[in-house]
């Protein structure tokens, strides 16, 4: 099988260079051909040279793109590159500075066995991050359950088939929210449990913002089922509290519109125009190996 890795970087390089030596170690023993596709989303800094063999990667391109846009937005693009100029059997994405623990990647190809057709993904089972984010993912997980009926408990870090990444290039979701839009297009997906590593090197760079606006997009993606829940919603609430209006009664309500708005607001992000011409945003491309 040929298996496509892409990881998207930006000013990140010492961390992408590491993970490609324990990428390299933990698929030696694996009967499979794997190359890496590294979407460089316009970094300011001096990538260094490769100064490691990895005998077991195939080929290492750089997609070095003009203008920063964002991680969602290189996933997409690096997907629709690959679709487009690669031959491929599988993509594994992967975030850039450890999170995505290489050690799982033979769980993910090893389960191809028992689900050749199905997206597989690697449901976080323990997080590495500081109590803040733990308490804001835990926030947003049930926010995103109460109100679209999804349980979206995976990130970047999935064996993607060929099938699979044709949907996710012509879903306009893609280009705003990978998981939300893979939670979309793939109904019937497979797991393995995956643990959140550590940073290699330095602090996350996942402000309390992009961590807002990445939460939103995932519930944008279902922005119907948000609208038709918060109506049920404020319908039994205000049904139940009639009797006694209160100021602090109205402060669900408050929150609930506040929510609705917000989601619409950041759905209007996906866009299957600028994922169409997502490519045209190419300056060049590095062939490492």
């Amino acid at each position: 099988m040929k298996i496509k890795i892409l990881i998207p970087v930006y000013n990140d390089w010492q961390s992408v260079f590491k993970l490609l030596e324990n990428i390299n170690s933990e698929v030696l023993n694996l009967d499979h051909e794997f190359s890496v596709i590294i979407v460089n989303d316009a970094s300011t800094e001096t990538k260094p040279e490769l100064s490691v063999n990895l005998e077991k990667l195939n080929s290492i391109k750089i997609i070095n793109m003009k203008e920063n846009q964002g991680h969602a937005r290189c996933n997409a693009s690096g997907l629709k590159y690959i679709f487009e100029n690669e031959e491929f059997d599988y993509v594994i994405p992967m975030d850039g500075d450890g999170e995505d623990r290489p050690e799982e990647i033979r769980q993910l190809v090893d389960n191809l066995n028992y689900h050749p057709d199905k997206p597989i993904v690697g449901e976080r089972i323990k997080r590495s991050e500081g109590i803040f984010f733990k308490f804001c993912y835990f926030v947003h997980k049930i926010i995103t359950s109460t109100f679209t009926g999804q349980s979206i408990k995976y990130g970047n870090y999935t064996c993607l088939p060929k099938s699979t990444v044709e949907k996710m290039i012509n879903e306009k979701a893609t280009w705003s929210s990978f998981s939300g839009s893979l939670a979309k297009v793939a109904k019937d997906r497979a797991t393995i449990p995956s643990e959140r590593g550590t940073r290699y090197f330095g602090p996350s760079k996942m402000s309390f913002k992009n961590l807002l606006i990445h939460s939103l997009s995932i519930i944008g993606v279902f922005k119907i089922n948000v609208l038709i829940r918060s109506i049920l919603f404020l319908l039994v609430y205000l049904f139940l509290i009639q009797q006694n209006i209160t100021i602090v009664m109205l402060i669900p309500i408050i929150l609930v519109f506040i929510l609705v708005v917000s989601v619409f607001a950041i759905s209007k992000r996906e866009s299957q125009e600028q994922l169409n011409n997502s490519l045209s945003n190419i300056s060049n491309i590095d062939n490492l190996k």
